[in-house]
């Protein structure tokens, strides 16, 4: 009870301030909400006045009414085109002509024309409106006005619009003097007056139109319970109209949402000293059951509930014992989602969490009842099986785990595709221990991966000696790039028409002394594996800005890394080369694929940003290939859209990769974007893409990678390296 009874008071003061800030708050609300409609029916009445001085002026500026009116009445014409037009298309209730005099020379009252004679009553109402505008009185104390005289000047109005009581009524008055702007101030021009009554229809109107309830005038009484009342008054204090109407109470609609968690509150409150008790007699049965939990959920993950790393290694312990006293094979599974990480970036972690519980239950029903699959962490999982000793039936096993992985996934409305590679080690006698059971797999999972991933290796002897030439590989390109052994070669970059070329695009070569030419796809994953890729990407930066120097015509492209990319330091090396190198910024093209934007988009954008105010040019390349968010395009400053070979190579044998180019190309327009196709090869595929829009294409029909002195020679010479069969040509 000494630690349940502070907690009770704890509670109690919590939910009473709860209560206390959620009524003020409520309060407060409905207040402000209150102010807001008043100053939005404010704001309605005011162009409620204007327009219908608006719609008056329409007709006292026109010619006609100069001509029928002011400089020769003819009662006709004001009634049908005056009183008529204005009552019957716009709904105006009463229609005046007044003289010189402020005599009323028209007179019309809804549908009819009545003699004016009969409304010589009215005719003062409206004195003080007619003296303001011939300049005669300064002020309308018992009108609001709502068209205010230029304060410079002095004299005769050509229009005014007021609020006032006509009859006893509210209602916008609106009166401007006949003719157009050079005959409208003059104290003897004809006045033309309307008048519309802020009836019930107007109400009506105004209120569905600003979404209030029940708006209407009240002319005496209080004002009923819950209602809100607006005093529409004179500057002299004289009260014009009483507008009322029910208003929106966001504040009460919140009191009525909270007041059911505050209830379930405090009934939990008064539920809980009952259950304290209870609680405290089974203290001893729940620590007990406790510690088998805790063991559990040490030996299991805790996102799928299957077993972690350090229950498997104790398995495997297990296992390999027991095939070294009884001499049956078993085997180890080491599975890897591929693109899971993508899926996290983009997708974000729930979702994430949920398509490893996915893989969990289809794992589970894939396996037999004697095999064991755990989650290593991240996106590992391991699977002990006893099918070791038979090759297709391990192989067949990992196909039909693949085939389950690979199967969409349905999550949180999104259709989600990824792949599995596996690694497996076979389990015998001559196992050296756990250690050696997973550097096995783990060597065949680095195979699968290679190979093109979605798919299983198994171990064998000869990934040892892949392994370690690997690692003379890898020093091999570290003293090739400290050395520079590496080489570069430029593959030009031409206009749609294929004769002019626009810039080239840096690649980078490597001849090994001994094993003669390396692949780039071979020795660029390799650095990338290796950590090696950002020396590699600086010294390609340097030597393409240092070759450059020479051709201050062509713009030079140079790919980038998505591991360089990332490095916090890339901008400042790209400014420092810049510098050091004395390049033109404006001609420098980074390009970059989409796997850089997967991830912390707020740096990569920081970064792109800081690199477009050097005025370098960002380009996207293999665009089509990945997710190809919009999203990536609308936010990041891309200058150029670069069409993956895929697509360009597809388009005269598949009708979708021709309409991906056109979208592709359509899209980039759109956004402002130069666009790029990339391995064009043939004359049709050049009068294709010419045709679809592209700006400017690359490839082997314009000319294949080749040293900077070679396209020196060809800038000096372009007729020798011209096409004669380009689409121009062919086109006649």
């Amino acid at each position: 009870m000494s630690v349940v009874v502070p907690i009770g008071v704890i509670v109690a003061v919590a939910i009473v301030c709860i209560v206390v800030a959620v009524l003020s708050s409520a309060q407060r609300a409905d207040e402000v909400a209150a102010a807001q409609e008043r100053q939005l029916l404010s704001t309605a009445l005011q162009n409620f006045g204007h327009r219908t001085l608006s719609e008056l002026d329409s007709v006292a500026s026109s010619q006609g009414a100069l001509a029928s009116i002011r400089q020769h009445y003819d009662p006709a014409w004001a009634d049908q085109r005056a009183g008529g037009w204005l009552t019957t298309f716009f709904k105006h209730d009463y229609v005046f002509v007044f003289d010189k005099d402020n005599r009323p020379l028209y007179s019309r009252v809804g549908r009819y024309t009545v003699d004016h004679a009969s409304l010589d009553t009215a005719a003062p109402e409206f004195t003080d409106l007619l003296e303001f505008m011939r300049g005669r009185r300064a002020s309308m104390p018992s009108s609001i006005r709502l068209t205010d005289a230029n304060p410079t000047e002095r004299g005769p109005q050509a229009q005014a619009a007021v609020l006032r009581l006509v009859m006893g009524q509210p209602a916008a008055v609106a009166a401007a003097a006949v003719g157009d702007s050079s005959f409208a101030a003059d104290t003897d021009a004809p006045i033309l007056v309307s008048v519309k009554f802020l009836n019930a229809d107007t109400l009506g109107a105004l209120a569905g139109q600003l979404g209030l309830d029940h708006l209407r005038t009240l002319d005496r009484g209080p004002t009923p319970a819950g209602d809100f009342a607006y005093d529409v008054s004179a500057p002299d204090g004289s009260r014009i109209a009483r507008l009322t109407w029910t208003p929106k109470q966001p504040g009460a609609e919140i009191v009525h949402s909270v007041v059911p968690f505050i209830a379930v509150a405090l009934a939990g409150f008064a539920l809980l000293g009952a259950f304290v008790l209870r609680y405290m007699r089974r203290t001893a049965v729940a620590i007990a059951a406790g510690e088998n939990r805790l063991r559990h959920l040490a030996m299991h993950d805790p996102l799928c509930g299957l077993p972690n790393r350090i229950f498997f290694s104790e398995r495997l312990e297990a296992v390999i014992e027991e095939v070294s006293a009884t001499k049956i094979p078993a085997a180890l599974f080491y599975i890897d989602l591929d693109h899971f990480k993508d899926v996290n970036d983009t997708l974000g972690h729930p979702v994430g969490d949920e398509l490893i519980r996915n893989v969990t239950l289809r794992l589970s029903h894939t396996l037999r009842g004697g095999d064991l699959v755990a989650r290593l962490g991240g996106d590992e999982f391991a699977v002990l099986s006893t099918i070791g000793g038979d090759v297709t039936m391990m192989m067949t096993l990992a196909q039909r785990i693949i085939a389950s992985i690979c199967a969409p996934y349905n999550i949180a409305g999104q259709n989600i595709v990824i792949g599995a590679s596996i690694g497996i080690s076979v389990i015998d006698q001559h196992c050296a221990g756990a250690a050696d059971v997973m550097r096995y797999a783990d060597m065949a999972l680095y195979r699968a991966k290679n190979e093109g991933r979605n798919r299983a290796c198994i171990y064998d002897a000869a990934m040892d000696a892949d392994l370690s030439k690997r690692k003379l590989l890898e020093g091999d390109l570290r003293d090739a790039i400290q050395n520079s052994q590496l080489r570069l070669v430029y593959q030009p970059i031409v206009d749609k028409s294929g004769d002019n070329m626009l810039g080239v695009e840096a690649l980078c070569r490597w001849t090994h002394p001994t094993r003669g030419e390396i692949s780039p796809v071979e020795f660029i994953a390799l650095a990338e594996h290796s950590g090696l890729i950002v020396e590699l990407g600086a010294w390609v930066l340097r030597q393409a800005m240092t070759d450059g120097l020479a051709w201050p015509e062509l713009t030079v492209a140079v790919n980038v890394s998505p591991l360089q990319f990332r490095r916090a330091d890339f901008a400042d090396t790209v400014e420092r080369t810049l510098s050091e190198t004395g390049f033109d910024p404006a001609r420098l093209e980074l390009e970059i694929t989409e796997s850089v934007l997967i991830g912390n988009i707020e740096t990569t954008e920081a970064a792109m940003r800081r690199l477009k105010a050097f005025g370098v040019r960002l380009a996207l390349d293999d665009f089509g290939t990945g997710y190809s968010s919009l999203l990536y395009l609308r936010r990041f400053p891309f200058d150029k859209l670069k069409i993956d070979r895929s697509f360009v190579l597809s388009i005269e044998k598949a009708a979708d990769a021709a309409a991906i180019v056109h979208a592709v190309v359509s899209l980039g327009r759109g956004l402002g974007m130069k666009v790029t196709a990339e391995g064009v090869e043939t004359a049709d595929q050049h009068l294709f893409l010419r045709a679809a829009g592209v700006h400017q294409m690359q490839g082997y029909r314009f000319g294949r990678p080749t040293t900077a002195d070679r396209i020196t020679a060809r800038l000096k010479s372009p007729e020798a390296y011209r096409n004669h069969d380009h689409p121009a040509s062919l086109a006649g």
